[in-house]
């Protein structure tokens, strides 16, 4: 019979949500209950700011461990009203307004500013705006300037749809030795002053957890920090070669996965 872990820290967008999916299947909340029962803990991580996580998972929302923002804030369960923050990791004011500054003076690069729960954009940028608030659910605001942005930021982020790569070969060199920067998908690149790999860690020591009790599932590059800092790191099936090779567990389906590490623990 298999040990259950005690944690599991779960990626969304291509992990929960595939195939263009925007709600998290039906299946996944009587598992999150069932491995509450056995003392599993579950912890969406995501590169989303806490609103969107909280409307994702609105059935159990305030039973669970969010790790946001790629690691730069860490909600402990309760209301969103009143939001425990168990960790937050900032990107100093003068880096923040240079990548900012830097991102606006490139041709198909949007920047967008990550603070506790809202994300900050251009506020040219309405289109962008109806895709963070329609698909994504997120709180957004608008700035004429970066410095209109008065609270703490936590991860500044790229949006280049058509130009990602070339956007990343730009600002890659001048800011990976003080930021961590991951590609997030097709149009997303971000930087961040933690990742979730250490933002686990943080959760980890925070319950009294090893991680090498822990499992995580991930689809891209910005989840790597997590699997290789866990016990059972899974790879979702369609994820890029390099990934796959990387890490021999791979998962179609995350809430088969769990029901699958259910049955095979006798849960």
């Amino acid at each position: 019979m298999n040990v259950l872990p005690r944690l599991i820290a779960c990626d969304i967008d291509g992990t929960l949500l595939t195939g263009g999916a925007t709600a998290v299947s039906l299946r996944l909340f009587p598992l999150i209950h069932r491995l509450q029962k056995r003392g599993v803990l579950f912890c969406p991580a995501s590169g989303r700011q806490y609103h969107s996580l909280r409307g994702l998972f609105a059935p159990v929302a305030d039973e669970l461990y969010y790790l946001c923002e790629n690691g730069g804030i860490l909600f402990g369960p309760g209301p969103e009203d009143a939001p425990p923050v168990l960790s937050k990791t900032v990107i100093p004011r003068t880096d923040a307004m240079a990548l900012a500054h830097g991102m606006l003076a490139l041709p198909g690069c949007e920047p967008m500013l990550s603070g506790q729960n809202t994300v900050y954009i251009p506020a040219a940028s309405a289109a962008l705006a109806r895709v963070l608030r329609q698909q994504v659910g997120n709180r957004v605001a608008f700035f004429a300037a970066p410095e209109d942005v008065a609270e703490e930021i936590v991860k500044i982020s790229a949006y280049c749809p058509n130009a990602i790569r070339r956007i990343e070969e730009t600002l890659r060199p001048g800011w990976e030795a003080r930021l961590n920067v991951a590609v997030a998908g097709a149009e997303w690149l971000d930087f961040t002053p933690a990742n979730k790999g250490t933002g686990l860690r943080r959760l980890c020591r925070l319950l009294g957890v090893e991680t090498a009790e822990t499992l995580a599932i991930g689809d891209n590059w910005n989840d790597v920090p997590m699997l290789d800092a866990v016990g059972r790191p899974f790879i979702m099936s369609g994820a890029a070669p390099a990934l796959l090779a990387r890490y021999p567990m791979h998962c179609d389906d995350v809430a088969a996965l769990l029901a699958r590490l259910m049955e095979e623990a006798g849960a």
